[in-house]
């Protein structure tokens, strides 16, 4: 309990650092909140700086800022979004992108164990060189390239799938696919890795030695071990693909934190800006905790550290 305790509360400093950096570059980048294409009047633009506090100074802005953070959980109104405040537009669209991340991630699971298994059983084989070669594939094509081919390919060729949108299965399955891919190539280079490790240690030729058929030996005996090397990348993948979705959301129109992100970053809307990347922040620093104390289960030693 101790180890789970250090470990979520060594969250807490980084992102301070965080928040605290990002609060004041924000307020360094040209142009502001209100800045349109048509010139606002200046006593409409001096009414919204005073009714968001922008007049005053930047420190107090900041100690205000921090301290409703603190004390009530308020991350802000939102700047562009009138009537709306950040934590409700959080609340909104964060179930969607964690859907998204979560969806991605079992296919990734479930496309590269069994692709690094098949590449590892038959080592050296055309078989897998074929299934490495579809691994390094999946890593070399960003998500920005991949997601409008499957775009020309699927929807627009094949007529199969939606273009975009995040209603039924079918407008899942192409940001799923787009999402989960590179993950999934990483896990496969490292199941084969880790597989190819356990296959030559002793336990397993035992096991092969007392007439096991192949398939429990690799299912009962060498899956485990080939596992480890996964397990300590799913807290990296699972914020591969958070960050990921950001433009994934955008490409194919997912309602989710991703499009508010962009669209919050090229609005200028502060809050909302700083909302979303302090949840981000969250949510990664508490995937790579899990994956810490998952260790620390596993081997004593590393709650001893």
């Amino acid at each position: 309990m101790r180890f789970v305790l250090r470990r979520l509360l060594g969250i807490v400093p980084p992102l301070f650092v965080v928040a605290t950096l990002l609060f004041f570059l924000l307020r360094l980048v040209p142009g502001g909140p209100f800045d349109t294409e048509r010139a606002v009047p200046p006593e409409v633009l001096r009414a919204l700086e005073q009714k968001y506090h922008l007049d005053q100074p930047v420190l107090r802005q900041y100690a205000d800022w921090l301290l409703a953070l603190v004390v009530r959980g308020d991350l802000g109104p939102s700047f562009r979004y009138p009537n709306r405040t950040v934590g409700e537009i959080v609340a909104l669209s964060l179930p969607t992108s964690m859907q998204l991340g979560a969806l991605g991630l079992l296919f990734a699971l479930a496309f590269g164990i069994p692709l690094g298994m098949l590449g590892a059983v038959r080592h050296n084989t055309r078989t897998d060189t074929a299934a490495m070669a579809v691994a390094l594939l999946g890593l070399s094509v960003p998500r920005f390239v991949l997601a409008p081919l499957c775009v020309l390919l699927f929807s627009l060729t094949l007529y199969w799938l939606p273009v975009a949108r995040w209603e039924s299965w079918r407008h899942m399955v192409l940001p799923v696919l787009c999402a989960g891919l590179p993950v999934g190539a990483t896990i496969a280079r490292l199941m084969r890795a880790g597989m190819l490790e356990v296959l030559g240690l002793d336990f397993v030729r035992t096991a092969r030695a007392k007439g096991l058929s192949e398939a429990r030996v690799l299912l009962r005996h060498a899956l485990r071990g080939g596992l480890v090397p996964v397990v300590s990348y799913l807290g990296p993948a699972a914020s591969s693909l958070l960050v990921g979705s950001v433009v994934i959301e955008k490409i194919f129109d997912v309602p989710g934190m991703g499009r508010y992100f962009i669209e919050a970053a090229l609005n200028r809307d502060y809050n909302l800006v700083l909302g979303v990347t302090l949840v981000y922040g969250v949510l990664l620093m508490l995937f790579n905790a899990a994956v810490d104390v998952a260790y620390g289960l596993l081997d004593p030693r590393v709650r001893q550290q």
